[in-house]
């Protein structure tokens, strides 16, 4: 989503390298270029004017002394501001309650805040280990308490169910909050996620509604679900939310989108209400702690190497990637079971798209513009079936697979003889590079062959 932010902020300020010193000419001539990058990745333009005049104050200040060059120096200061537009430091989510520790949820329909739901009590069940309860409020659409309880079972986490009460619908999602809360206390259940009404637009109804809810259940956090692909409304909408409900955090749902990424520096400022978490992707599994410091780094082309190691670590088999490591130092043994197993490593962790986005932008231009989105996923998942259509022997020998093998692995996959052949290209390629690097390759030309990064998967095109 940040790509296009990301490209003109690093052009507006390697305009100034070289020269031998940052004067108020040529550092104006770049704070422009930000301006306008940020202006046209939807920042709200209050916040835009105050960024680049404290950006100014700084650079023509101490915060320029002793720099290397002027242009490291305006990186520098660019950073610094980027985190603390941001909101400085990563912002926990806070538990320092008598259990159940309420946690409610406001956004407009569409902004994913039942999905967010789901992703916050998964995060919770696995990385907090809380035994968290979840209930839906939303009195007005039926189908909104199903896709709850839908995703609550997904998440493997419980769900109140909600029984028919009478009266208006204020009164009726004040019960079932009660009640819900209640049952949490009852049960010693750590956390309650309380997932409210949303509306297509900001009304009084809605924002009455949700203060009674509030004042109700008392929540510890009290999150607003924006959509980042909204742009200016979701600043608007923030603002909104941030009058009528004390928020203490902000969730950004969608990051992985193709929007440009306004909402994302302006929420922050607009609300005072720090990102506390972001979500990427449909999947349960796609939602990540904020820290504004990492994401600083992603926007400026640097990357977010640590989000990365710890991606790597949740879903990389240790186990297993000792034996890999082994058989890439001797030299000998990779085989297609490991070409394969390297797919579905990193799949889990998002696909080529996702692990790309956290490179330094110039390892990533060397990784290749790998295809992302659904059509990468079922690539991946095709050439998993090829290899699953072959006999174990096959696997550890794919020397021995002529023309009748080909046909037979073909039909079995249900693909053509010339994906399987191009599959076994790139595994071998991919062989070769493991070879090389257990000889003292370098990791730039191991990263050119390996599975999607450049060319390893058959059907995702690599430079």
């Amino acid at each position: 989503m940040l790509d296009n932010l990301s490209g003109r902020l690093t052009f507006a300020v390697k305009k100034i390298r070289g020269q031998a010193r940052l004067t108020e000419a040529n550092m104006g001539e770049s704070l422009r270029d930000i301006r306008m990058a940020l202006l046209e990745a939807d920042v709200a333009l209050p916040v835009v004017k105050d960024f680049i005049a404290s950006v100014r104050q700084k650079a023509l200040g101490e915060a320029v002394i002793g720099s290397l060059t002027p242009g490291q120096a305006l990186v520098g200061v660019v950073h610094r501001e980027l985190i603390a537009l941001m909101g400085g430091e990563q912002a926990p989510i806070s538990f320092a309650t008598q259990p159940p520790a309420v946690v409610l949820l406001a956004g407009l329909q569409g902004a994913g805040k039942t999905t967010s739901v789901g992703k916050l009590a998964r995060w919770l069940k696995t990385e907090q280990k809380k035994k968290a309860l979840t209930v839906s409020c939303d009195v007005y659409r039926p189908a909104a308490i199903e896709q709850l309880q839908s995703v609550s079972a997904q998440a493997g986490v419980d769900f109140f169910p909600v029984d028919e009460i009478g009266g208006e619908a204020t009164e009726r999602a004040l019960a079932i909050a009660q009640a819900a809360h209640e049952w949490a206390r009852r049960h010693y259940y750590d956390v309650l996620l309380v997932d409210t009404a949303g509306r297509l637009g900001i009304d009084e109804v809605m924002m009455k509604e949700i203060q009674v809810l509030h004042q109700a259940v008392s929540p510890i956090e009290t999150l607003f679900v924006v959509d980042a692909m909204q742009g200016q409304d979701a600043v608007n909408t923030a603002r909104a939310f941030g009058e009528a409900l004390p928020l203490t955090g902000v969730v950004l749902s969608k990051l992985d989108g193709d929007a440009r990424g306004g909402a994302a520096l302006s929420v922050r400022q607009v609300t005072g209400a720090p990102i506390k978490f972001v979500g990427i992707g449909e999947k349960l599994d796609g939602l990540e702690a904020f820290y504004p410091e990492r994401m600083a780094s992603r926007i400026l082309g640097m990357g977010d190497i640590l989000s990365l190691i710890e991606e790597t670590h949740k879903n990389v088999d240790a186990k297993e990637a000792e034996v890999l490591a082994k058989k890439i130092k001797s030299g000998k043994g990779f085989d297609l079971s490991d070409f394969k197993a390297q797919l579905v490593q990193m799949r889990n962790m998002g696909g080529v798209g996702a692990l790309l986005d956290k490179l330094p932008s110039q390892f990533a231009q060397i990784a290749g513009q790998a295809g992302q989105g659904d059509g990468e996923a079922k690539v991946m998942l095709r050439t998993e079936g090829i290899i699953d259509a072959m006999t174990p022997n096959e696997r550890r020998r794919p020397d021995i697979i002529k023309a009748s093998r080909k046909r037979r692995i073909a039909t079995g996959a249900g693909v053509t003889v010339q994906e399987v052949n191009r599959l076994l290209k790139q595994f071998e390629k991919s062989q070769h590079m493991m070879k090389r690097l257990g000889k003292g390759g370098s990791m730039t030309k191991l990263m050119r062959g390996m599975p999607g990064l450049g060319g390893g998967i058959p059907g995702i095109p690599g430079r």
